[in-house]
């Protein structure tokens, strides 16, 4: 199964680093990005990843401009 990347907050981020099966997004968290990925689909439950998935959307469509958010009906 492939892995699946999310973005973060910061202190989600320091807990969800630590976790087995989770890890620092390759070449994201490298540039200092909050971003994990999931490589052991055992690892974190399927409601616990949509939690995670969900919280950056709101994380990533936060960052858009008004407009830009207006555009994409956000």
């Amino acid at each position: 199964m492939p892995g699946i990347t999310f973005k973060t907050s910061e202190t989600d981020y320091e807990i969800l680093r630590e976790m087995p099966g989770l890890r620092p997004a390759p070449y994201l968290a490298s540039r200092g990005m909050k971003w994990i990925q999931r490589y052991d689909h055992s690892c974190l439950s399927d409601d616990n990843l949509r939690r995670c998935i969900a919280e950056s959307y709101n994380i990533v469509a936060s960052s858009f401009s008004h407009r830009k958010r207006s555009e994409l009906g956000l």
